[in-house]
């Protein structure tokens, strides 16, 4: 199946989906009502909402194709109902309330709800260097503020580390993430860990994290993929994995403490089904947890465009939104 096709299928197959009853709503004549009472009722009712994580558009949103506050915009248009605000396409606009108040129009007009700010690069709370720990805490504060003003229920940041001691990095997570977490209690925002490299994509480490710092408002974010806790050359990043945490035993452990789930994804069969992750296996198992709260969609591949992973991904989750 060519890659048009296979998008046009998708979308088409979304929309099935997400309009069927509309054309049972508009059918003229006098059982139009009890016809739409009928399909609702033989509707299985979703259990979870969609939402887009803008990392899925990084691309389009680097080279300027697709501008912040039109995320908003593009969303609602790909059939999303929330968004995941990633903080590099708006470092310098944490603290500017009229573009913070522009945001909130954008949405708004979108009938989309602002989510989660997704942070990056204002320092590390796992860090071995108390000082540096502190400094990352105070530079997250400014974002805490930003998901407030936004409605966000919470940030995501990162625990990284500078070491491969499960132990030293617990108890440095600890701090740095307590500290944080402490922070923005009065605000009502929660703080979330992805599993996102290194020592944080070994789950049972982060549940300790968890358990040591027993906050309601500190919880994580299960990422369907990003379990690689080493690769070759030292990095964070990379295409090679040398040590791999099982995905699959990682999202149960990590889901007791889930505010938010991220449906990551890369590539597509013929068939719609993810070619790395078993979709089914992973709802399966978040549905187990009694969660009911959005799962965003992360497209990270490069075969397909941004918009068609998107669509893709989103398709495949809604077929298995029952």
């Amino acid at each position: 199946m060519k890659r048009r096709q296979f998008v046009k299928k998708s979308s088409g197959l979304t929309l099935a989906v997400l309009g069927g009853a509309t054309g049972f709503i508009s059918c003229k004549g006098n059982n139009a009502a009890e016809a739409a009472t009928s399909v609702m009722k033989d509707t299985p009712k979703k259990w979870f909402k969609h939402s887009l994580a803008q990392w899925s558009v990084h691309k389009e949103l680097f080279d300027g194709a697709l501008d912040n506050l039109d995320f908003a915009k593009f969303a609602a248009d790909t059939g999303f109902e929330g968004i995941e605000y990633v903080s590099q396409f708006f470092e310098d606009k944490a603290t500017d309330s009229s573009y913070l108040s522009e945001m909130n129009t954008r949405a708004k007009d979108n009938n989309v709800e602002q989510l989660i700010i997704m942070i990056d690069g204002e320092g590390d709370l796992a860090s071995e260097s108390k000082k540096e720990r502190n400094t990352a805490v105070e530079n997250h504060k400014k974002w805490v503020d930003a998901a407030k003003t936004l409605g966000c229920h919470s940030i995501r940041v990162n625990l990284f580390g500078e070491m491969y001691d499960k132990a030293k990095w617990v108890d440095y997570a600890t701090e740095g993430l307590g500290a944080l977490s402490n922070v923005a209690k009065p605000s009502n925002v929660n703080v979330i860990v992805e599993n996102h490299g290194w020592i944080s994509s070994h789950a049972p480490s982060l549940v300790q994290v968890m358990k040591n710092i027993n906050m309601d408002n500190c919880g994580t974010l299960p990422d369907f993929g990003n379990f690689c806790m080493k690769r070759p050359d030292g990095k964070k990043w990379g295409p090679e994995c040398s040590e791999e945490y099982d995905k699959y035993k990682g999202v149960d452990e990590l889901m007791p403490y889930a505010k938010a789930v991220s449906a990551k994804s890369y590539d597509f069969g013929k068939d719609g089904k993810e070619t790395s992750i078993d979709f089914a296996r992973m709802l399966d198992i978040v549905k187990a947890h009694g969660y009911k709260g959005y799962i965003g969609t992360e497209y990270e591949g490069s075969r397909l465009g941004s918009k068609e992973g998107v669509i893709a991904t989103r398709a495949l989750l809604e077929t298995l939104n029952v």
